[in-house]
C-alpha cells in the first residue's frame, strides 16, 4: 500500500482491541509501545526530522529553496526504514519501496509542491482543495506528519512517564486507574491558549464506522479516532486503555514496558529476557528468582512444616520419651524431605506434608535404625555419622 494512503494518525476502537494500520490489538498497546521508544532513538528521529520540518516553514514564508529536498527525501527513507521494525509503527503497512519515496520527490511532484506553496500564498488554504495540486498537497502531507514525530514522541515519554510509573502503586482496575489519573493530571485543564497541553487532549475527530473485526464474520459497530499528532493518538490509545482495565508496567527484568490485562500485580513481561544463553523470557527467570527467594525465606510453608517437625521431636527428647539417637536420625529424615519438597512441586503438593507426620518419619526412622543395627551389630551408629 502506498505511503500516502497509510491511516497513519488512525485508530479503530472496538470493544477492549484497537486496530493500527494492519494489526489488531489490545488497546493500550499503542501508548505501551511508544514508552518503549528510547531516547537515543527520539533524538535520531529528531535530527532527521529537521530537513521536514525547513519544508514545512517554506509554507508560511514562501520562500522555496529546493536545495531541501534531496535531504528530506534521503531523511524520509531513513525514518521509514526505522517505523519498520519499531512498535507500533511496524503495525503500519510500510513496505520497503524505496522506489515510491525517489517518485514522491522527482522533478513532476517537487514542482508541484512549490506551484503549490505559492498557491497557498495568494489565494490561501483553498489552494490545498485544487486538484491540480493534488500531488504536492500529498507529500506534504506526509511530511507534515513524519516532521513531528521526534519532537512528539519526546513529549509523550515526558508527560507519561511518570503517570506511567504511578499507574504501578495503583489498584490495577478502572476505579483505581481513574483514582490515579485524577491525583497526577490537574482537574482544571481549559482549552486557553496558555495551556500547551491542550493539543494532546482535544486534537481528534470521531466517526462511528462498520468493519469486520478478528474472528467476527459479520461487521460490527467500530469507533474510529482521527488524530493530527502521535503525542495524541499515544495518550488516547493509552487512556482507553485504563477504561478497560489494561495498563502499561516497567518488566523488572528487562526493563521495558508490558500490558498488563487484569488485575494481577505482574511483575515480568513475556519476552525474551536480554542476554540469557538458555533463551528463556523474563516471566520464566522472574518465576525462578521468586521461587528461590520464597525458598531462603524463613517462613515458607514447605519449611514451617520442617520447623515445626524439628520442634516436635527435641520435645519429646528433652521429655524422655524419645531415644536422642533415634531422633537424630528423624532430624536428617525431616530435612532431607524438605530439600526434596522445595525442588519437587509434585512431592511438595503430594507425599510431602503426610510423610512429616511425627509417627510417620519415626515409623522410618526405625527401619533405618534396625537397618543400621543390622550391619554394625551391637555397635550401633547413627545413620549421620559413618560407619
Amino acid at each position: 500500500m502506498s505511503i500516502l494512503n497509510q491511516n497513519l494518525l488512525t485508530l479503530d476502537f472496538w470493544q477492549d482491541k484497537v486496530t493500527y494500520g494492519k494489526q489488531t490489538v489490545p488497546i493500550g498497546t499503542i501508548g505501551r509501545a511508544a514508552l518503549n521508544i528510547t531516547d537515543e532513538q527520539i533524538a535520531k528521529l529528531t535530527t532527521l526530522c529537521q530537513p521536514l520540518t525547513e519544508i514545512i516553514l517554506m509554507l508560511g514564508t514562501g520562500n522555496v529553496d529546493v536545495s531541501v529536498f534531496p535531504m528530506a527525501e534521503e531523511a524520509l527513507l531513513k525514518i521509514i526504514r526505522f517505523l519498520q521494525k519499531t512498535e507500533p509503527f511496524s503495525f503500519l503497512d510500510l513496505a520497503t519501496d524505496e522506489t515510491e519515496i525517489h517518485r514522491l520527490f522527482d522533478e513532476a511532484h517537487i514542482e508541484n509542491i512549490i506551484a503549490y506553496i505559492k498557491a497557498a500564498q495568494e489565494i490561501g488554504a483553498v489552494a490545498a482543495f485544487d486538484v491540480k495540486y493534488s500531488r504536492g498537497v500529498g507529500v506534504l502531507k506526509l511530511i507534515q506528519v513524519m516532521a513531528q514525530l521526534g519532537g512528539t514522541l519526546q513529549i509523550y515519554k515526558q508527560s507519561m512517564t511518570a503517570f506511567a510509573h504511578a499507574l504501578h502503586d495503583s489498584q490495577r482496575t478502572p476505579d483505581g486507574y481513574a483514582a490515579a489519573f485524577a491525583e497526577h493530571f490537574p482537574k482544571d485543564d481549559t482549552l486557553s491558549p496558555d495551556n500547551s497541553m491542550w493539543m494532546q487532549l482535544t486534537n481528534t475527530t470521531t466517526q462511528y464506522v462498520s468493519a469486520v473485526m478478528p474472528k467476527k464474520g459479520i461487521p460490527q459497530l467500530v469507533k474510529r479516532m482521527h488524530y493530527v499528532s502521535f503525542v495524541g493518538m499515544f495518550r488516547s490509545d493509552l487512556f482507553e486503555g485504563l477504561c478497560v482495565g489494561h495498563a502499561p508496567k516497567k518488566c523488572r527484568i528487562c526493563g521495558k514496558w508490558f500490558l498488563t490485562t487484569n488485575a494481577r500485580h505482574t511483575k515480568y513481561c513475556g519476552g525474551y529476557a536480554p542476554g540469557d544463553k538458555l533463551h528463556r523470557t523474563c516471566r520464566q527467570i522472574g518465576n525462578l528468582k521468586g521461587r528461590e527467594q520464597r525458598e531462603l525465606a524463613d517462613d515458607h510453608p514447605l519449611k514451617q512444616i520442617y520447623e515445626k517437625r524439628l520442634n516436635t521431636i527435641n520435645r519429646y527428647v528433652k521429655r524422655g520419651t524419645l531415644d536422642a539417637d533415634l531422633a537424630e536420625v528423624m532430624k536428617k529424615l525431616a530435612k532431607d524431605k524438605m530439600l526434596r519438597a522445595l525442588s519437587n512441586v509434585a512431592y511438595a503438593k503430594g507425599d510431602y506434608k503426610k510423610e512429616m507426620e511425627q509417627a510417620t518419619l519415626k515409623k522410618e526412622a526405625k527401619k533405618n535404625f534396625e537397618f543400621a543395627e543390622d550391619i554394625v551389630g551391637e555397635h550401633w551408629v547413627p545413620l549421620t555419622q559413618e560407619l
